[in-house]
C-alpha cells in the first residue's frame, strides 16, 4: 500500500522500523546531532553552570515568557 496521508507514512515508518530497525540507528544519529548542536548554540549564548541559569532566566524574562 502506498501512503496518502501523514498517518499513513507514520504507519509505514513504523513498519518498516519493526521489520529492519536499521533505520532507527539512521534517526538515533540524526537526534543526537540535533541535541548536541543546541546544546552548544545555548552554551554559546548564556554560558554554563549557575552563569547559564541566570542569563537565560534574564533572557527568558525580556522575551516576557517568564
Amino acid at each position: 500500500m502506498k501512503p496518502v496521508t501523514d498517518m499513513d507514512y507514520v504507519e509505514f515508518y513504523a513498519k518498516k522500523l519493526k521489520e529492519d530497525n536499521r533505520h532507527f540507528e539512521q534517526q538515533k544519529m540524526l537526534i543526537e546531532s540535533q541535541m548536541e548542536s543546541s546544546a552548544s548554540l545555548f552554551r554559546n549564548m548564556f554560558g554554563e553552570g549557575e552563569e547559564f541559569k541566570e542569563n537565560a532566566r534574564g533572557y527568558l524574562k525580556k522575551l516576557g515568557i517568564i
